[in-house]
């Protein structure tokens, strides 16, 4: 068994902690400059990993996959389906206080709970977006990744057959790419649908191109060179486009979106490598808690809403607030811009979750002994 990559481990602490600070409701210029990347950087850490020998197993591939993030995502989905109705019972939601544009949701009738579980099982969609508003990244990742692999095992096939091109079979990660950004803009472009997929496909099929260049850069990492001022150009690069061409994975992404979001979704995937390479060569407390943090971040994704709703509770006792703005999703608007409190809810959100799995790793670990 080879070593394990702690650098990748690392990046995706990284990651998971800036989507935490994104939902936080963090300044409006660092939730602009984060949201950028982090997300297109969990798609390039999971093809950091793809392997070309599943091109001839395509269903341990498959099966991973599904064991990974299929079945996560119904066993959470369907969790936090029945406690629905009674998060209204106990005011954790209410019809009063929802997301920021004013939308709220509501109690389920045993109809609406019975499709919410159809759309759970058989789309990967009806999860309980005021709880669970980051699982339509289980789907994108599952959809992604088995996509990347046919098409990597179509191309394959067909470089084979064809004679002028079985000794060039090294470009098929690269034609790949590009194959995706030119299905993506046709779709944006012409505001089309995937109809089979939850939210239109967007996020999936551009979750396919980054993962794509997680396994590119993995062939190229041995000659890839960490320097300091690179470091920098990639920040600049994201600053930039943060401020003069927001982008982000939006689901409802424009064309002008869509050409916004690879430069600097890759220059800060890059970014965010150099500074995860850099606290990798220096050992100690931080470095560990990034290594755990990456290693855990499933509990994140799951609880890191629901974890808000302490910090929810001290702001209203703080600001005197009307108590139903726990319901707020996902955490309280009101001075969300002008305080401090995005940290508390950042520190919170990812802390409770780590703290319960630490906990629950050790008494395993103690029970083994």
């Amino acid at each position: 068994m080879g070593k394990r990559n702690t650098v990748i481990s690392i990046a995706k602490a990284i990651c998971i902690i800036l989507m935490v600070i994104g939902h936080a409701e963090a300044p409006g210029w660092l939730c602009h400059f984060l949201y950028e990347f982090h997300m297109p950087l969990f798609f390039a850490a999971a093809g950091y990993f793809f392997s070309t020998r599943y091109l001839n197993d395509e269903m341990t591939f498959i099966k991973k996959r599904i064991k990974g993030l299929y079945l996560p995502f119904v066993k959470w989905s369907v969790i936090f389906l029945l406690l629905h109705n009674l998060m209204f019972d106990i005011g954790i939601l209410n019809e009063v206080y929802g997301n920021e544009t004013g939308g709220v949701t509501h109690p389920f009738s045993w109809h609406q709970m019975q499709q919410c579980l159809w759309n759970i099982v058989t789309a990967m969609g009806g999860y309980d977006q005021f709880l669970l508003g980051a699982f339509w990244f289980f789907r994108a990742l599952l959809v992604a990744s088995i996509l990347y692999l046919f098409m990597y095992k179509g191309l394959t096939v067909l470089f084979a057959k064809v004679r002028r091109l079985r000794h060039h079979q090294s470009a098929i990660p690269y034609l790949i790419c590009i194959l995706l950004l030119l299905i993506c803009a046709w779709k944006t472009y012409e505001d089309l649908k995937v109809i089979t997929l939850v939210q239109g496909g967007y996020r999936d099929l551009m979750g396919a191109f980054f993962f794509g260049c997680g396994f590119i850069f993995r062939q190229w990492e041995t000659r890839y060179r960490v320097r300091w001022w690179t470091t920098l150009l990639f920040a600049f690069i994201v600053w930039w486009f943060s401020e003069y061409m927001i982008a982000n994975m939006n689901w409802r992404s424009t064309f002008t979106q869509f050409l916004s979001l690879p430069v600097p979704a890759l220059c800060g995937c890059l970014m965010v490598y150099n500074v995860s390479t850099w606290i990798d060569r220096r050992e100690g407390v931080v470095k560990r808690f990034l290594e755990f943090c990456g290693d855990n971040t499933m509990p994140i994704f799951i609880f890191h809403i629901i974890s808000f709703k302490l910090v929810s509770l001290l702001k209203i006792w703080y600001y005197g607030l009307d108590p139903q703005q726990i319901g707020c999703h996902m955490v309280i608007h009101e001075h969300s811009q002008d305080d401090l409190f995005w940290l508390l809810y950042t520190i919170v959100g990812v802390g409770i979750p780590l703290l319960f799995t630490w906990a629950r790793q050790t008494v395993v670990k103690a029970r083994n002994a």
